[in-house]
C-alpha cells in the first residue's frame, strides 16, 4: 500500500478526486467495503478488478448515479455530496458509459448538445454556432467527427467519441470511461489512448475501469486495483507487469495464456461455398465468401469488425437469409433455413451480444441454463409441466461445473450477474448441449482475466472433445492464442488462411486491413 499512502499525502491542489471510506450494499450484497481512492490531477488513474468487483459501483457514486451509504468525497479538494448526475456534472464531472446513451436517428451534433443547446431568436436551433463548437472541440483534443452525420450510420469508435466530445462539451475536467475499448479494434484502441493522453495534457484526469492489462500498461500512471469490494493496492504502472497486476485482481495466479495440445483435424463438420449474404439496407457485406472447418479444431475468423462477420454468423444460424451460395453442415443444407433447422443439424452459439441473444435478462439463471433444453422429461414433473425443484437442482449443478458466482444464484434474475458470470450462463448452456459446431461470437468481450482465462480454457476443451469450434474475435492476441487455423476477412471475403505458428499480428493486420502480407 505504499503507493497509495503515497498518493494521499499530496496536497489538496494536487487531487482531482479523493473517496474514503466509501461503502454501498444492494440488500445482502456487499458492493463496496470502506474503499479509498485517490486520483491526481492531469493523470490517467487506471480502475482494475474482476467483473462485479465494484470498481464501475464506485464510478456511479462518483457521477451520481449511485448514493453511498457511506463515506466523503472530494473534489478539487472540496468536499461534497453527489447525489445525481446533474450534481457531478455541475463539478466538472463526465462519464461514457460501455453502452452508449445516444439517439440513433439523430445528428451527432444533435446528440451532443442534447440538453444544452444553443439557441438564437424565438428559442431556435442556432445549428451554425452548434456546429462550430463542436468542429473546434474536435479539433482540439484530436476528436474530429462529422457533426451532421447520423449516429446510426456512423462506427462504434464515432460513437464513443460523441460520447466523449458530449462529456467535454458540458465542461467536464474528470472524465470516466466504463470499459472504454471492449468494442474497439486494436487501431481504434491505439488511437483511443492517443486521445486519452491528449485529453490529460490539456489538463483533464482520466479515469479509466478497465481489466485489460495490455490497455493499463499502454496508456495509465496509476493504477487502483479492486476485488470482492475491497481496495487491494494502489500502485504505480512503471513499476509492475501485467503478471503482477493479474494476480493482484483475482488473488491468484492467472495464466495470460492458453496451455493446449496440438489439434488433430478430423472430418469436416461445415463447409460454406460462394456464400453471398445483405445486410438490412440492401447492401452485400459477405461476398462469394467459402470457407470448412473440421471437427477438433478451432478455426478463427479474423478481421475489422464490420467486414461481415455479423451477416455471416446470422446466415449460418438461420437469422438471415442469403443470396446465393451454399452452407452445409453435416451433410445437410441449412442455408436459408430457421434457427431450429441450425440446432437440429448439431449447431450452437455463444453470441456476441449476450443481453440481446445470450440471456433473457429478467429470467432466473436457472430457466436460463434450460432455455434450449427446457423440453426434455428431465426438468417436468408428473403433470408434464416444468418442476421448479428439478431446474434448481440442474441449476445448482451448473453453477458448481462453471464457477458461476455468487453460488447460490440459481433462483436470481441474470440482469443481477457480473458480465462475466453472464458468459458462464451460455457457455453453460450450450457445452451442455455437446453441439457438432460451436460458433463462439467475442465470447471473452467485456470479460476480466479470471473469466477470460476460463473462456478460452471451456473452447479448448469443446475442441478436444473433437467438436468444430468456430471463434469469430477482434481480439488479436485473442485469435492467436487460440486458433488452430486463422481465416482473415475483408470486405466480405476471406482473404487468406493461415497458421498461426507461422505469422503474427502485424502480418494479420496487414491482411485485415486489405493489404498483403
Amino acid at each position: 500500500m505504499n503507493e497509495d499512502k503515497r498518493v494521499s499525502q499530496e496536497t489538496s491542489s494536487e487531487i482531482a478526486v479523493r473517496m474514503v471510506g466509501i461503502s454501498k450494499s444492494f440488500g445482502t450484497l456487499k458492493a463496496l467495503d470502506h474503499v479509498d481512492l485517490t486520483v491526481r490531477k492531469g493523470t490517467i488513474h487506471a480502475l482494475l478488478g474482476e467483473n462485479g468487483a465494484g470498481k464501475s459501483t464506485l464510478m456511479k457514486i462518483l457521477y451520481g448515479l449511485y448514493t453511498k451509504d457511506e463515506g466523503e468525497i472530494e473534489i478539487m479538494g472540496e468536499p461534497c455530496e453527489i447525489k445525481n448526475p446533474k450534481q457531478a456534472i455541475a463539478l466538472g464531472i463526465g462519464m461514457v458509459h460501455q453502452h452508449f446513451m445516444l439517439v440513433e436517428n439523430m445528428t451527432i451534433a444533435e446528440n451532443i448538445v442534447l440538453g444544452s443547446e444553443v439557441t438564437k431568436s424565438l428559442g431556435r436551433l442556432d445549428r451554425e454556432k452548434m456546429i462550430h463548437t463542436i468542429r473546434e472541440f474536435g479539433e482540439q483534443y484530436g476528436l474530429e467527427v462529422d457533426p451532421e452525420a447520423v449516429i446510426m450510420d456512423v462506427s462504434v469508435a464515432t460513437q464513443q467519441r460523441v460520447e466523449i466530445l458530449k462529456a467535454l462539451y458540458r465542461g467536464a475536467d474528470i472524465l470516466i470511461l466504463d470499459e472504454p475499448t471492449a468494442v474497439l479494434t486494436p487501431q481504434e484502441i491505439d488511437n483511443l489512448i492517443v486521445t486519452m493522453k491528449r485529453l490529460v495534457a490539456g489538463g483533464k484526469t482520466v479515469i479509466i475501469i478497465t481489466h485489460k492489462l495490455k490497455e493499463i500498461m499502454a496508456s495509465s500512471e496509476y493504477c487502483t486495483i479492486i476485488r470482492r469490494g475491497k481496495v487491494v493496492d494502489t500502485v504505480r504502472v512503471e513499476n509492475v507487469t501485467e503478471k503482477e497486476l493479474a494476480s493482484m485482481m483475482v488473488g491468484r495466479e492467472v495464466m495470460l495464456t492458453t496451455d493446449k495440445e496440438k489439434a488433430a483435424p478430423a472430418e469436416t463438420v461445415m463447409e460454406i461455398n460462394h456464400l453471398t449474404v445483405k445486410d438490412s439496407r440492401g447492401i452485400e457485406k459477405v461476398r462469394d465468401l467459402s470457407l470448412y472447418i473440421k471437427r477438433g479444431e478451432i478455426l478463427a475468423i479474423a478481421g475489422v469488425d464490420g467486414n461481415g462477420q455479423t451477416e455471416l454468423i446470422e446466415a449460418i444460424t438461420g437469422l438471415r437469409k442469403s443470396e446465393s451460395g451454399e452452407i452445409i453442415v453435416n451433410g445437410q443444407h441449412v442455408e436459408n433455413g430457421l434457427p431450429s433447422d441450425t440446432h437440429k443439424a448439431g449447431i450452437r452459439t455463444i453470441h456476441e451480444d449476450r443481453h440481446k441473444r445470450g440471456l433473457v435478462l429478467d429470467f432466473q439463471v436457472g430457466e436460463n441454463l434450460i432455455l434450449e433444453a427446457y423440453k426434455r422429461k428431465q426438468f417436468s414433473g408428473r403433470s408434464k409441466l416444468l418442476s421448479w425443484k428439478k431446474i434448481n437442482r440442474y441449476g445448482k449443478g451448473q453453477i458448481d461445473r462453471f464457477d458461476i458466482r455468487p453460488g447460490e444464484c440459481v433462483t436470481q434474475r441474470a440482469k443481477e450477474l457480473s458480465g462475466g458470470n453472464q458468459q458462464k450462463v451460455i457457455i453453460a448452456r450450450v457445452v451442455e448441449q455437446e453441439p457438432d459446431l460451436l460458433i463462439a461470437c467475442q465470447p471473452t468481450r467485456g470479460l476480466d482475466v479470471g473469466a477470460i482465462e476460463f473462456v478460452r480454457n471451456a473452447l479448448v476443451e469443446q475442441r478436444d472433445e473433437g467438436r468444430a469450434v468456430l471463434l469469430i474475435s477482434y481480439e488479436l492476441d485473442e485469435v492467436l492464442d487460440l486458433a488452430d487455423r486463422i481465416n482473415v476477412i475483408y470486405n466480405g471475403q476471406i482473404v487468406a488462411d493461415l497458421d498461426p505458428e507461422q505469422t503474427d499480428e502485424q502480418a494479420i493486420g496487414l491482411l485485415m486491413a486489405g493489404g498483403t502480407a
